[in-house]
């Protein structure tokens, strides 16, 4: 009692995932000073430190659980069901996309729809030579399609006239 007084709950552990990852709870509890602490969810990952964490490196439904997103931590076999589930759909959306590709190209083959156009995009247009290698020394003008060039005026060099 002295214990849980001083330092509150000790951390429960309330499963291990496929990886070995530990996952722990510290129920909700009151400090001397009455103070509510609400209940604290994490992991302890297998021979990783904090900044290591990458996506994907723990299941999304224990994800959840820690995130408070659920209430009750999921079960291996709740976890093996998801990942079936999503290499499933992974397969069948790969499928879908060939048959779609296959049913695009027939399409492209009989005429009923139009060839994509690829376009190929030289600069970029807030450039000042867009589509040119690079700027032209002198202005170029053919009526409505004037370019300002580089060239200056004679004797507005280096020495500037007051």
């Amino acid at each position: 009692a002295l214990r849980l007084r001083l330092f509150g709950p000790a951390k429960e552990l309330v499963g291990t995932d496929q990886f070995g990852n530990k996952y722990y709870r510290v129920p909700k509890h009151e400090t001397r000073a009455g103070q509510i602490i609400p209940e604290r969810r994490f992991v302890e990952a297998i021979n990783r430190q904090a900044y290591q964490y990458e996506m994907g490196d723990f299941p999304t439904e224990w994800e959840a659980w820690i995130r408070k997103k659920r209430k009750d931590p999921p079960t291996i076999e709740e976890i093996l069901k998801n990942e079936n589930y999503r290499e499933e759909m992974k397969q069948k959306i790969k499928d879908v996309s060939e048959k779609d590709k296959l049913l695009q190209a027939k399409e492209y083959k009989e005429g009923l729809v139009a060839e994509r156009v690829h376009t190929h995009v030289k600069g970029h247009a807030s450039a000042p030579y867009y589509g040119k290698k690079e700027p032209s020394q002198d202005p170029t003008s053919a009526a409505s399609s004037f370019q300002p060039g580089s060239w200056m005026p004679p004797g507005s060099g280096s020495s500037h006239n007051k």
